[in-house]
């Protein structure tokens, strides 16, 4: 167990900090997660081998979801997510942010209907013919 956690003045690299804390599943996901500029630390964009230090704020972009944490422990190892959850702390702005964020996307789903089942033969066949005489000509 003293492995896993570290002294308060110890330092983790940011890639396995994104994977022990369960933000990414795979360190490399993480890393390529980080190359793209999808998670930066105080702001500025960092490489995977940036070393995490407590305190610090981190912005991750997951999918259409955007995390704005505080690092509040350290661990180099991946344990069960009820360890994970206590190595950050999110900030209550981009809880609200997320949770509306959420709420905008189903909403979205609940307005566009969906059919009751798949088209068969029949209903392939008049889809096809529709869409060929809505295309514009060459």
């Amino acid at each position: 167990m003293s492995s896993d956690r570290r002294p308060s003045d110890a330092k983790v690299r940011l890639d396995k900090w994104l994977w022990a804390a369960r933000f990414f599943k795979t360190r490399s996901l993480a890393a390529a997660a980080i190359q793209g500029g999808k998670v930066h630390v105080n702001g500025s964009r960092v490489k995977p081998a940036h070393l995490v230090k407590l305190g610090e704020t981190l912005g991750i972009r997951r999918g259409p979801d955007e995390y704005s944490v505080i690092v509040k422990g350290l661990a180099s190892i991946r344990g069960p997510a009820s360890q994970a959850v206590l190595l950050y702390q999110e900030t209550a702005q981009s809880v609200q942010r997320r949770e509306a964020l959420a709420a905008e996307r189903k909403s979205q789903t609940a307005l566009a209907p969906h059919p009751v089942h798949r088209p068969g033969k029949r209903d392939r066949r008049r889809i096809i013919r529709f869409t060929r005489q809505t295309e514009p000509p060459d």
